[in-house]
């Protein structure tokens, strides 16, 4: 099963109407599709898979790139993400599936192409959702995916030499603690979830290989981190706080920054492939 913490509150319609403004307004998630869509090879496919696909942002990346008579499944368990989604994306080569990404293969009636999953996959049962990709995708078809540099254990260098000052998150929980007596969690030294090692373990028991990984950097800005803060789903701090009192500290502690102060994050980036069948 998916981590719990991964589930709840994506299907509400509020953080679906926050997350896809945040799409639209901040380039983070078009800039994060297209470097995926691009790796993943699309010239020449025919079906293409849209994992954990949100309201479309990834989907729309592939649609850019895939040929004309390609077609596109965009899967995801929050219908409301894919309510805001199909407002606004109505290419006719794209069908949403609601559908818990364990599920894949039993919604994709052909063989893949490809799979792509942005943001995402650390928040599934990936042992069985690499087993599902293996089981849709083509021989030879790609599997191209990223983590989060803290899931994964990566740092580019630029995420330190580029830092200003302190972290947005930093600032919640001193002003959290001054107006709300909030307690912060003592910071605890915690083994990464999901490093490559246990990626190219996890792919190599679905049957899958590697072939290429990478750790890049996402560039962004503090009133670009503040608008991701400010979705339902992401708001700090944890506890016992309304989404109000989580507003009110978000807008307190950005007031000590800049909105321009450049912040960078950290992914890793992971190409796999089905291999293809021996002669």
């Amino acid at each position: 099963m998916a981590p719990l913490d991964a589930v709840v509150g994506w299907d509400e319609d509020t953080t679906a109407e926050a997350y896809a403004a945040f799409t639209r307004d901040f380039p983070m998630y078009g800039a994060t599709s297209r470097d995926l869509a691009y790796r993943a090879g699309l010239a020449g496919t025919r079906l293409v898979v849209d994992l954990c696909g949100g309201a479309g942002a990834t989907a729309e990346a592939i649609l850019d790139l895939v040929p004309v008579h390609a077609h596109v499944i965009s899967l995801d368990s929050a219908a409301a993400m894919q309510r805001v989604g199909r407002r606004t994306l109505t290419d006719p080569r794209l069908t949403w599936v609601t559908a818990p990404a364990e599920d894949l293969a039993d919604h994709v009636p052909d063989a893949a192409d490809a799979v792509v999953c942005n943001s995402a996959i650390w928040k599934t049962d990936v042992r069985a959702v690499f087993a599902a990709v293996r089981r849709v995708l083509r021989p030879g078809g790609r599997f191209v995916f990223n983590i989060g540099g803290g899931f994964a254990g990566v740092r580019h260098p630029d995420e330190s030499t580029q830092r200003t000052g302190q972290s947005l998150n930093s600032l919640i929980h001193q002003v959290a603690a001054r107006d709300y007596g909030y307690t912060p969690p003592q910071a605890a030294e915690e083994r990464p979830k999901l490093p490559l090692e246990a990626v190219v373990e996890y792919l190599s028991a679905a049957g899958m290989s590697l072939l290429d990984s990478e750790t890049v950097a996402q560039y962004s800005t503090m009133a670009e981190k503040k608008a991701w803060l400010s979705i339902p789903i992401f708001a700090r701090p944890d506890g016992e706080f309304t989404h109000a009192q989580r507003m009110d500290i978000l807008d307190k502690a950005y007031s000590l920054t800049s909105p321009d102060v450049p912040t960078v994050t950290s992914w890793l980036v992971v190409v796999a492939q089905r291999p293809t069948e021996k002669r």
